[in-house]
């Protein structure tokens, strides 16, 4: 089974669903797409998010959303 990419531990930032093996929080990506930032702009910023986890990220968010409203 493979690991996910967001995970959530009340040790790390008290919780806050972050990408995992980091502090990053997952919400700073949705925030900086909403603010019309690019995701190059967000790997800059956090160099210890991947390209590849924060794709896998973004597709689990859609995937989670597309299965509630479904």
């Amino acid at each position: 089974m493979v690991e996910p990419v967001i995970t959530s531990d009340p040790e790390v930032m008290g919780g806050t669903p972050c990408f995992r093996g980091t502090r990053v929080p997952f919400k700073n990506l949705i925030d900086f797409l909403e603010g019309g930032k690019t995701l190059d702009d967000f790997l800059r910023q956090f160099p210890t998010v991947t390209r590849e986890m924060a794709i896998e990220a973004l597709e689990e968010a859609k995937n989670s959303l597309l299965a509630r409203i479904a």
